[in-house]
């Protein structure tokens, strides 16, 4: 099979042989595909600075099997910047198309909002914002879209001011007053409408939705926690402990 110009994004690599590198890909068509980059790891190689993270790419490969060898690569637009707790949560996305999507199979919805969601980390979108959006096109792309707009029990349209607990497998159960007991995940109505319209300005809202994504995610990823969470928490301490010392 030969592929060319295919629009992709590199999501991981590592050294493969003394001059090669075995880079995973993230495409439009294909999905998440492993090539072999010949020479990437000589020092005078043209390809390597291409080959990081977060460059829109139009990339050439070829073979049998599983891993393909990777051909003609150039640029495709401008390059994303990502810095600080951008660059975690980019780091994050990438571990969640590795370690959630088989090779080879294609996701053309989740390359747009993989896309998208590169751009909102570069920009002025606050991080919680795109990755909550990504994650929810995550879940759909996978199969486990979510359940936003009605009860998955009665039906009923979900209410605003209402506490409903969100099951793993089913979707949102309204609270009754006297219930004390909860399976699943406690939110309120408006914290799933506003993901449903796409709408985060409310801090509630967006805590609420980042513990209902992370025990969504938890149950798929098979309790194996993300080295880019552990990353992404590291830095929020460091962070922590120098505005402390600055205010002290």
């Amino acid at each position: 099979m030969r592929v060319q110009e295919q629009p992709a994004y590199v999501i991981h690599h590592h050294d493969y042989s003394e001059t090669s590198l075995l880079v995973e890909l993230f495409t439009r068509d294909y999905g998440r595909v492993g090539v072999i980059a010949k020479g990437a790891r000589r020092a005078r190689s043209e390809r390597r600075a291409l080959l990081n993270p977060f460059t829109p790419l139009r990339v050439d490969w070829g073979g049998k099997g599983d891993l393909g060898v990777l051909g003609s690569i150039e640029g495709d637009g401008g390059i994303i910047t990502l810095s600080g707790e951008s660059l975690y949560c980019g780091f994050y996305v990438n571990e969640l198309i590795l370690r959630l999507l088989h090779r080879h199979d294609a996701h053309e919805q989740l390359f747009q909002g993989y896309r998208r969601c590169l751009g909102e980390l570069g920009d002025q979108t606050p991080n919680d914002v795109a990755l909550r959006r990504f994650e929810a096109t995550l879940l759909q792309e996978l199969g486990y879209g979510l359940v936003l707009n009605h009860d998955a029990f009665d039906n009923m349209p979900i209410e605003d001011e209402a506490l409903y607990e969100y099951v793993t497998d089913s979707g949102p159960r309204r609270i009754r007053d006297d219930e004390i007991n909860h399976r699943g995940v406690l939110i309120h109505g408006r914290s799933l409408i506003a993901l449903s319209k796409g709408q985060f300005s409310d801090a509630m809202v967006l805590q609420e939705l980042k513990r209902l994504m992370r025990t969504l995610l938890a149950r798929h990823l098979g309790g194996k926690p993300l080295n880019s969470r552990k990353l992404l928490q590291s830095l929020s301490r460091v962070q922590l402990n120098t505005e402390g010392e600055i205010q002290n």
